[in-house]
């Protein structure tokens, strides 16, 4: 009977026709296939619009005064090096830059000119400020650098500053009570200037700029350039853009380093550019009228800031108008990041 009975009264659900019909309140089933296409996309990651629009004055624009105010109140550092034979016009360049007396000359007038045995690196510091923002500039010369008969090995020296730099910078921020504000003496650029042969670049040119390119981001400048033709100039500039393709090296700013489609195009227009073929003066001529920076010579006064006569201008844009930030991100993120992660995975290491 109980046989019977089970197969005279099914269970609910099954379809019986004796039991009043029950609807589910769930959604009607979905194929497989559309279901893992609604998964793929979850709720709470959904693309939305791209911008909100505001139905009032909010002030969020404030936070760039708020940060003009605090960079203008506390200023910020900014450290070159210069680097080349003595006789291309290293001072001359960064004073022409800063148009201020921030780089002592190799000697003094009534002193007889001695070249160093060895490289001697010089480091001074000044405090510019215009329109109240202040800039503690240090200025790095390294006189004596490519004077010798035997420049074996003459780039040591600016090497082992380098590291120094990072590694006092290391110092002070792996310490459990940091300073508020580090300072940094880490170099941001070093400016290397070719002697104007209108040739090829030396070995010693080449050398110095493959391994320092790996340490510090390294900007290439004709020097004297005065002393050149234009079409010499383009020569020798395109000899150079060769000599630094074939032996892979990678000057400032790098196409690695570029982060959206239009700093590729001004980085592309300026690595066309380079290496800048340079002028520098720190002396002022009458030239219809106005004042302008330039060099006397007999056929007339070769000024600076014109660009016409030098790429000087494209070069006082790259450090200090349009890159100079750019400039210290990179020794910050890059270079700096590479020498802080060799030196812990050194410090790490068993014995």
């Amino acid at each position: 009977r109980a046989v019977q009975a089970h197969r005279l009264c099914p269970p609910r659900g099954a379809g019986s026709s004796l039991e009043p019909e029950e609807r589910s309140m769930e959604p009607p089933a979905v194929p497989e296939e559309e279901e893992e296409e609604e998964e793929a996309v979850p709720l709470s990651v959904a693309p939305g619009p791209v911008g909100c629009q505001l139905f009032g004055y909010v002030g969020i624009e404030a936070v760039l005064d708020q940060m003009k105010i605090k960079t203008m109140k506390t200023g910020f550092e900014f450290n070159i090096m210069v680097v080349g034979q003595s006789g291309l016009g290293k001072s001359t360049m960064v004073n022409t830059l800063f148009k201020s007396k921030v780089s002592r000359k190799s000697s003094q007038p009534g002193q007889e000119e001695r070249i160093p045995k060895t490289v001697q690196l010089q480091s001074i510091t000044h405090v510019i400020e215009e329109k109240g923002v202040k800039m503690k500039l240090t200025v790095t010369d390294t006189p004596g650098f490519g004077d010798q008969i035997n420049n074996e090995n003459c780039w040591d020296p600016i090497i082992k500053y380098i590291n120094e730099q990072y590694e006092r910078y290391l110092r002070e921020e792996i310490l459990i009570t940091r300073k508020r504000k580090i300072p940094d003496t880490r170099v941001h650029g070093c400016v290397y200037f070719v002697p104007p042969t209108g040739h090829w670049l030396r070995p010693l040119d080449l050398e110095f700029m493959r391994r320092l390119s790996k340490i510090v981001n390294v900007v290439p400048v004709i020097a004297k350039a005065d002393t050149l033709t234009l079409e010499e100039r383009a020569e020798f500039k395109q000899r150079i853009q060769e000599d630094l393709k074939t032996h892979a090296i990678s000057v400032y700013p790098q196409e690695d380093f570029d982060q959206d489609p239009e700093d590729r195009a001004l980085n592309d227009r300026i690595r066309e550019k380079i290496p800048f073929a340079v002028v520098g003066a720190d002396q002022e001529h009458q030239v219809n009228g106005k004042r302008v920076l330039g060099r006397k010579t007999k056929w007339g006064i070769i000024e600076v800031e014109n660009p016409a006569h030098c790429e000087f201008p494209l070069l006082r844009d790259l450090l200090i108008r349009s890159h100079l930030q750019d400039l210290k991100d990179i020794t910050h993120n890059v270079h700096y990041e590479s020498y802080r992660v060799r030196r812990l995975n050194e410090s790490n290491r068993p014995g």
